[in-house]
């Protein structure tokens, strides 16, 4: 059974349909790419998919759990949503750290956040609050910033703080990880260091969705491709379909660019 299931996502901001009847579907472990041109809608697609945005019309399904349906105007409550975010972490552009917070800091907080509306958080609070540092400190490890975790994030490079919202990301343990074109606003080098390490997530078998334009990377990773163009999915298919022979002229004429 799929992870996830979309069916008939659309979206309209004033008269302008941004997304058009989107379907999709991610099995556990795969990793699916979302490529396209600026404005084709797929930073739209994956705001609906975490609920920064609400879809006009569509279903949206996790591990067979209906979170969303247009149809239905219950569970959309401010916690209700919240609580179905949980089973996405979403990577921003451009990190979206808090400035007054150290990478330790980033990391642990909306898991201290959770912890706090727990009935026995009181009881527990040292025991608990030890658990969510000791788990930042393992993924500030992993994510190469072990002498990092005491900065700020002015003190950081792009790169850096980018690592720490994938650490941030992959505290709440959520089903399906999801980035938003995380390399765009770093330069070469940078960019390097951020894709190795969502290879590396690749390579455990982390269900994710990328949003790129690092097209190599895509035919690299990515188990399943979607080309979105003005709103709509126009192709999808295996990177070697996808990349090697596409069949769709806008495809064709888009990939020439990279």
């Amino acid at each position: 059974m799929a992870i996830l299931e979309a069916e008939n996502i659309c979206k309209t901001f004033g008269h302008t349909e941004v997304l058009k009847s989107i379907d999709l579907s991610l099995e556990k472990g795969q990793v699916l790419s979302i490529i396209g041109s600026s404005g084709s809608g797929k930073t739209t697609l994956l705001r609906c998919l975490n609920f920064l945005e609400r879809p006009d019309k569509g279903v949206i399904r996790v591990n067979g759990e209906t979170l969303f349906d247009a149809e239905d105007p219950s569970g959309l409550s401010e916690a209700a949503v919240r609580r179905k975010r949980l089973h996405f972490g979403l990577v921003f552009q451009s990190f979206n750290l808090f400035p007054q917070y150290t990478a330790m800091e980033n990391v642990m907080l909306a898991r201290k956040l959770l912890a706090a509306e727990q009935p026995d958080f009181k009881t527990r609070k040292k025991e608990i609050l030890g658990e969510i540092e000791e788990q930042a400190r393992k993924l500030l490890d992993q994510m190469g910033l072990a002498n990092r975790r005491d900065n700020y994030p002015h003190q950081l490079s792009g790169g850096q703080c980018q690592r720490v919202a994938i650490a941030r990301a992959l505290a709440l343990q959520p089903d399906i990880l999801c980035f938003d074109e995380p390399t765009s606003a770093l330069d070469p080098e940078l960019t390097g260091e951020v894709l190795k390490v969502i290879k590396e997530l690749a390579d455990q078998r982390m269900t994710m969705i990328i949003v790129t334009h690092e097209m190599s990377f895509a035919r690299d990773v990515a188990d399943h491709v979607i080309f979105m163009d003005d709103g709509a999915v126009v192709e999808q298919g295996s990177p070697q379909e996808v990349f090697g022979s596409p069949k769709e002229e806008r495809t064709r004429q888009f990939l020439l660019r990279y």
